[in-house]
């Protein structure tokens, strides 16, 4: 063993054995929760894997932002020029919003991502969602604001939705909302997202390698600037900024992770970026247009500190003046953002294997639903459109990010950042598009435990999956697959009653358990708190009826007679054998020392 190996794994212990490693449940640390494979020194470099997959938002969302015109006022005196396209003063005006723009974008994400980390022990970072951001600018308050909504308006609905979605996290709304969908359907929304991710790394937001087509949905694209009017196939995947970013940063990433590489992902992204920094190249970021010139002479600054002059608290209260488009714009930024946000968060949990099996919940959901709540509305604060969670945490989670401590790294290195933001936005899309490809790629692991033995499961799921990516949206693609369940279980929930059960699918048997009363779970803290039950995740105490063993974070069944553990895998077979009780009281399955065993009711009614 090396000596570098041995002193990193001498810290690792430690840490773990430390009083900071329990608090955050690090593998060694003793805790009885402790997060199996968690350490250290993982979990900083997940971090930083984290912020370098998701760094391009700062330039991103700051450049979409500003689209919107924010506090900049556009006089409309000129017919040729009615969106001050080209007002010198006007265009001078957007230059400053845009850089409190990457301020604002740098801290409420560094600022949300820690809350979120040190309170929910998740390895999942938030900041303003790519999507949520463009309808605010594009739909609600316009380009250079010539929509329906003024800026300041729009701010104002963010900022009630976030406390919105607190009311709706205290009283347990979004646990449920979880908890009732189907298990296949679940399980198709992180596959979903991995296929989302696939489709933004694929594109021109990141390698480059597919676009739209006037003939076809998409196209094969690659082409240089210069080429990309051309039909001929043979110039298209003729990019060198396509094979930089395939070659370092996907190529070798996977080459290096093939042989469990520590920071083979920050290795590829940090590889791709000082190759395209030069600007003599033909895939360098900084080509020499005015567009150009301008990001190379804020990249030469490389610390830079801008402070917000003009978008902080800068909400307009006079609610009146736009009526129902205020109206509309906060209802339709609350159901985006209850599916979204609740479907990408749940899916980053289960992903990181913190998901309990038996309930569907995960450790905290109450806090960490609230918490990315809150963070909406001190986003608007900022002058940001809503924050959300980041499906780009997946690449933390797939570097062996396993708690809180992965979310607080990359959150510091977005309040770094804000210093230092000349580099962290300018990071090509580039080098971080193969990253999110090989997210994407660990992410379809879970496609197998789709239960595709049943049209009614397998369908649904088939198009929660494809609908993410080709509708480029996790709430769209959720609820196509929901409403599928709903018609298709539907339909035959009703021929079943009309027929007095003789007419049903011959394969029925197979179908997956569903209740709108699912049992379990964890209520919030303050009604367990009322119910004597604080400690108990409102499930009873040992012996009394309700009482379930305790489970490891990864979805295991750990029985303290014997050590009997029951895999997620052997509980899925004892579910399959069972199916037929479902119709009966729709009990779970009980889970003693030594044995898998279903309840009498149940083996009764088998």
């Amino acid at each position: 063993m090396s000596p570098i190996k041995n002193s990193i794994n001498v810290l690792d212990d430690r840490i773990s054995r430390s009083t900071f490693g329990r608090v955050f449940r690090l593998d060694g640390s003793g805790h009885p929760k402790e997060r199996k494979g968690s350490r250290f020194v993982t979990e900083i470099r997940a971090g930083l894997t984290t912020f370098f997959t998701m760094a391009y938002i700062i330039a991103v969302n700051a450049n979409i932002l500003t689209q919107s015109g924010g506090t900049c006022v556009c006089p409309g005196t000129n017919p040729n020029d009615p969106v001050c396209d080209v007002d010198p003063e006007y265009n001078q005006c957007l230059l400053g919003l845009n850089r409190d723009f990457i301020t604002a974008t740098a801290a409420i994400s560094g600022l949300s991502t820690i809350a979120f980390g040190f309170l929910t022990n998740l390895p999942v970072a938030l900041a303003p969602g790519m999507g949520l951001n463009a309808y605010f600018t594009y739909q609600v308050v316009g380009y250079h604001g010539t929509g329906t909504v003024s800026y300041r308006l729009a701010l104002t609905a963010v900022f009630v939705e976030g406390f919105i979605f607190v009311f709706l996290s205290l009283i347990g709304m979004r646990q449920w909302l979880v908890r009732i969908i189907p298990a296949s359907v679940k399980v198709a929304s992180g596959v979903g997202i991995g296929m989302f991710l696939t489709e933004i790394g694929m594109s021109y937001s990141g390698i480059g390698l597919i676009t739209g087509s006037n003939v076809t949905p998409t196209d094969l694209a690659g082409c240089p600037p210069h080429m990309s009017s051309s039909p001929k196939i043979p110039l298209r995947a003729n990019s060198t900024k396509l094979w930089i970013g395939v070659i370092f940063g996907g190529i070798l990433t996977a080459y290096l992770m093939s042989y469990r590489v520590k920071s083979a992902i920050i290795v590829g992204i940090t590889v791709v970026s000082i190759l395209s920094w030069p600007r003599d190249t033909t895939f360098t970021y900084f080509p020499h247009t005015p567009a150009g010139d301008e990001m190379f002479s804020f990249f030469k600054k490389i610390v830079s500190f801008h402070p917000i002059t003009s978008v902080l608290a800068a909400q307009d209260w006079n609610l009146s003046a736009a009526g129902s488009h205020f109206a509309l714009a906060l209802f339709t930024f609350l159901y985006v953002d209850i599916v979204d946000a609740t479907a990408t968060l749940y899916s980053m949990a289960r992903f990181s294997g913190v998901v309990d099996s038996d309930t569907g919940d995960f450790p905290r959901s109450t806090l960490a639903y609230c918490t990315d709540a809150i963070s909406i509305s001190i986003g608007s604060l900022f002058g940001c459109s809503p924050v959300t969670a980041f499906i780009e945490s997946g690449a933390g989670i797939t570097e062996g990010g396993r708690t809180g401590l992965t979310a607080i790294t990359t959150g510091a290195c977005f309040l770094i950042s804000i210093f230092f933001a000349p580099i962290s936005a300018s990071i090509p899309p580039w080098a971080t598009g193969c990253t999110l490809i090989l997210v994407g790629c660990m992410m379809m692991r879970q496609v197998t435990a789709v239960n595709w033995s049943f049209i009614g499961d397998a369908l649904p799921a088939f198009v929660t999956i494809v609908s993410m990516p080709f509708t480029y949206s996790v709430a769209y693609g959720l609820i196509a697959g929901l409403f599928t369940y709903t018609m298709l279980n539907g339909l035959i929930y009703i021929t079943g009653k009309v027929s007095g059960g003789r007419i049903m699918p011959p394969d029925e048997e197979k179908r997956e358990y569903w209740t709108y009363k699912p049992e379990g779970g964890h209520l919030p803290w303050f009604v367990r708190a009322a119910q004597g039950k604080m400690w108990f995740g409102g499930v009873g105490r040992r012996g009394e009826p309700g009482w379930v063993e305790a489970r490891d974070d990864h979805g295991s069944v750990e029985s303290e007679g014997r050590g009997t553990v029951a895999s997620e895998k052997e509980l899925v077979e004892v579910v399959v054998q069972g199916r037929e009780s479902r119709a009966g009281s729709g009990s779970r399955w009980g889970i003693k020392s030594g044995e898998l065993k279903m309840p009498e009711a149940v083996r009764s009614s088998s």
